[in-house]
């Protein structure tokens, strides 16, 4: 989406002092030159109904050249690259400002035998040569114009763009403003949306490489309506709509809001750059407030997978739900830990291999022979290290009512990065 801008004073009054002249006609169309707007209106026409305007002094150009042989001087090309601005400010693409000025030279030079009869092959030839230089040194310059104004403007989209990304994430900012300011990015503030962040494995030497790719396919699946993808803190952060059905539900299989951040896995994994590249996806919220929600939630998402090692690339929000349960009270989880895991360290062998077969034994659903898989020990090993941890901690892994305690207790290990770190005072 193109942000306008506008012209600067001096580049407005240059182009205007050309139209003044003639308005809808060419610039320098006089009253016996009636043959140059019938050019001007047809190459007008040949390009889908480009303004007559954006040809500027051109065709008047092309007429001197045929015929007196003059070429245009710098400042009538530089009138002409201030018209190429104005057709990109315009939203015109380039391919149809081009397609104006090849269709109003061809159609000039059809003409000009009408208008200039006493010529002769040799002077025929200089006229052609003469129309050819204007031609090239004026889509040439049209295009530089052109071409500095959509920088200027996607430089400018983008700066915009990362200001109300930032406005949106942070929470706080004054709503009818915020509402205002997303209407041209196409944004709704009243649906449901969800945040998702990309971090790379280190810092990424080119954002824009990135964006463009997951704005490639997250338009196509999505459309740009309610898609904003922008950069915050080195990660890259997507806002898409979500089903507003699913808000305040858990996530499924068949959710397509679930799909966000497999989507932008599967596609940054295609940058050469990045890679391996973790992606936390927040939950669904209606309005302004529930987007700064969603990233919250999909930050403290990343931060926590950080800290409990894993290697999962896509984590759900929604699933780390009970870590952010044990983490609101950290004296009460470092106390648990202090008090159920402690003996372990008195093992031969310290915490860590006990703390991990008890992971390991909870993930499987407390079953000793997929424990000794995923550990790659025998599953002697496994029931061994189990009896240990229940002679040391006086509390049983198979029994139910240990379980529980267990397993909060591993859970608070591991995001306390304990025993590899001191447990923090629980004061």
């Amino acid at each position: 989406m193109a942000v306008a801008t506008a012209v600067g004073e001096g580049e407005a009054e240059m182009i205007d002092s050309t139209r003044r002249r003639g308005g809808s006609r060419p610039a320098t169309a006089g009253p016996d030159d009636a043959w140059l707007v019938e050019v001007a209106e047809g190459a007008s026409r040949d390009a889908g109904g480009v303004p007559v305007e954006l040809l500027g002094d051109y065709l008047s150009l092309l007429a001197d050249a045929a015929t007196h042989g003059r070429q245009a001087k710098r400042g009538e090309l530089d009138a002409v690259g201030l018209l190429g601005r104005r057709a990109a400010e315009q939203g015109i693409s380039a391919g149809r400002v081009v397609q104006l000025y090849l269709s109003a030279a061809r159609r000039l030079w059809q003409d000009l035998p009408m208008v200039v009869r006493s010529r002769d092959n040799k002077a025929v030839r200089a006229a052609a040569s003469a129309v050819l230089q204007v031609i090239d040194e004026a889509v040439a310059t049209l295009a530089d114009g052109y071409a500095v104004a959509r920088r200027d403007l996607v430089r400018r989209e983008e700066t915009l763009r990362r200001e109300l990304v930032d406005d949106l994430l942070r929470g706080d900012s004054d709503l009818g403003t915020l509402v205002e300011r997303a209407e041209p990015f196409g944004l709704d503030l009243a649906r449901v949306h969800q945040v998702a962040l990309a971090a790379p494995s280190r810092r990424l030497p080119d954002a824009d490489a990135a964006i463009s790719a997951l704005e490639a396919v997250i338009f196509d699946r999505l459309g740009d309506r309610d898609v904003l993808v922008a950069t915050k803190d080195g990660l890259l952060v997507v806002l898409a709509p979500a089903d507003a059905a699913a808000a305040g539900r858990p996530p499924s299989a068949l959710d397509p809001s679930n799909e966000i951040g497999r989507l932008m896995h599967r596609e940054l994994n295609r940058l050469r750059r990045g890679r391996p590249w973790r992606v936390a996806v927040g939950r669904p919220h209606p309005g302004l407030y529930g987007i700064a929600r969603s990233y919250e939630e999909a930050r403290e998402a990343l931060a926590m997978a950080g800290r409990l090692h894993t290697d999962t690339p896509v984590i759900n929000a929604h699933d780390l739900l009970i870590y952010r349960v044990l983490l609101r009270d950290q004296p009460a989880i470092v106390d648990l830990v202090q008090a159920v895991l402690s003996p372990l360290t008195h093992s031969r062998f310290g915490a860590s291999p006990l703390l991990d077969t008890l992971n390991a034994y909870f993930a499987t659903g407390g079953v000793a022979t997929e424990s000794a898989k995923r550990l790659h020990v025998a599953v002697r090993t496994v029931t061994y290290r189990l009896d240990r941890v229940k002679t040391l901690t006086g509390y049983d892994p198979a029994d139910p009512a240990h379980r529980f305690t267990l397993q909060a207790a591993v859970l608070g290990a591991k995001m306390l990065n304990w025993p590899q770190e001191p447990l923090p005072n629980p004061a």
